[in-house]
């Protein structure tokens, strides 16, 4: 029986990294427009250098870039820079094919709904108000709910005891093998990698199920449900 389902936020729910993508280039367009004195691919290498460092949530990539190259922050280029990002990332932010059916579908079913996300909580919470996703989930929990990253366990008993579910009556589904497959089974949960926001070119996912489409979740559920 299959009592409640996870989501992964990013590459599950929504194209993160392509919204990325087209954030950052964006960004790049701009800041050059506004005299940033480097070619766009000195740009794009430092950005990914200081991602690399940081992590991928760092939100004063601009700042540390503008420092370095000025050892002070050229506001003009910034807010250039900034704005360019905001404008793109919020037409870029769009979920998945099938994600609203499916996740209004398996309410229908009764089934619970989680999300579990290594993001900042103050991004995780604007990425799905801004795809009006935000009333869809029973709970949600981010890194500041227990300070602790996918695969620890932490995250995934958080979860599973505010939906009041035990973990053989859930089930996992992301993008991410190493975190969202491992963290979620050594729990116990039902696990199911979501192949098509796969990023990592991932061989072995060591999951239950696979799925190509997101929709494919809710033949998963009624299998174990009949």
């Amino acid at each position: 029986m299959i009592k409640a389902v996870v989501f992964d936020l990013d590459n599950t729910l929504v194209d993160f990294m392509a919204m990325k993508r087209q954030a950052i280039g964006a960004a790049i367009n701009a800041m050059i427009d506004s005299g940033l004195k480097l070619t766009r691919e000195e740009i794009q290498q430092r950005i990914d250098a200081i991602y690399k460092e940081r992590g991928i949530e760092f939100q004063n990539v601009f700042d540390h870039l503008l420092y370095d190259e000025f050892q002070k922050v050229n506001y003009k280029v910034l807010s250039a820079g900034v704005i360019a990002y905001r404008r793109a990332r919020e037409a870029a932010l769009t979920p998945y094919p099938h994600v609203y059916t499916t996740l209004v579908n398996l309410m229908k079913m009764g089934v619970k709904l989680g999300v579990v996300s290594d993001a900042p909580a103050k991004e995780a919470w604007l990425r799905l108000s801004y795809l009006n996703l935000h009333h869809i989930f029973d709970h949600i929990v981010t890194f500041e709910d227990t300070g602790k990253r996918k695969p620890d366990p932490a995250p995934f008993e958080r979860i599973l005891s505010l939906l009041q579910v035990p973990a053989s009556e859930a089930l996992m589904i992301g993008d991410w093998a190493e975190r969202d497959m491992v963290g979620a089974a050594q729990v116990g949960m039902k696990t199911v990698f979501a192949r098509y926001g796969d990023t990592f070119g991932t061989v072995e996912t060591n999951a239950d199920y696979e799925v190509n489409d997101i929709a494919e979740l809710l033949e998963i559920v009624r299998k174990h449900n009949q």
